[in-house]
């Protein structure tokens, strides 16, 4: 890999993240939907990854009260598999516990297995289900849980 730096988004990024959110998801959010959130909604925390200076990926949170809200991590997928999403989760939590977020939460594919492994490198573990809860094929969406206060379970 070469210089990969990891920044906090901004209203200018908009853009960015809507391309990555057309190429990585099957039910991207609308310009408008990221341009409020980046300018409105003050739980919201986004950061976006690069690679020599070229946009590859983006992790959003909401921070409600003390637990952190995983929105999204997305990564180019010719840039999977080098660790990019493993950074972006680890600056989210990071930057969660500055602000006092000890419990954090998501949704994932139930189907999504490199995500799941990235997800329980980071401690969360799957706590519940959501029934047909992505509405391009009606898949189920398991909830993760991450309390570094509770032991892990063997």
């Amino acid at each position: 890999m070469n210089d990969l730096t990891i920044r906090m988004a901004d209203t200018s990024d908009v853009d960015i993240i809507a391309e990555l959110e057309q190429i990585c998801f099957a039910i991207p959010w609308t310009r408008e939907s990221i341009l409020r959130e980046l300018e409105e909604n003050s739980m919201a925390l986004y950061f976006i990854a690069e690679i020599d200076g070229t946009p590859v990926g983006y992790g959003g949170m909401w921070i409600i009260v003390d637990e952190g809200h995983i929105i999204n991590i997305a990564v180019l997928p010719q840039f999977r598999g080098r660790h990019i999403a493993s950074l972006l989760m680890a600056v989210l939590i990071a930057f969660g516990e500055t602000r006092g977020v000890t419990r954090f939460t998501l949704e994932v594919r139930s189907s999504n297995e490199p995500a799941k492994a990235v997800y329980r490198k980071f401690l969360f573990k799957e706590e519940g289900l959501r029934r047909g809860y992505y509405q391009d094929n009606g898949e189920d969406a398991i909830i993760m849980w991450r309390d570094p206060n509770e032991p892990l379970k063997n």
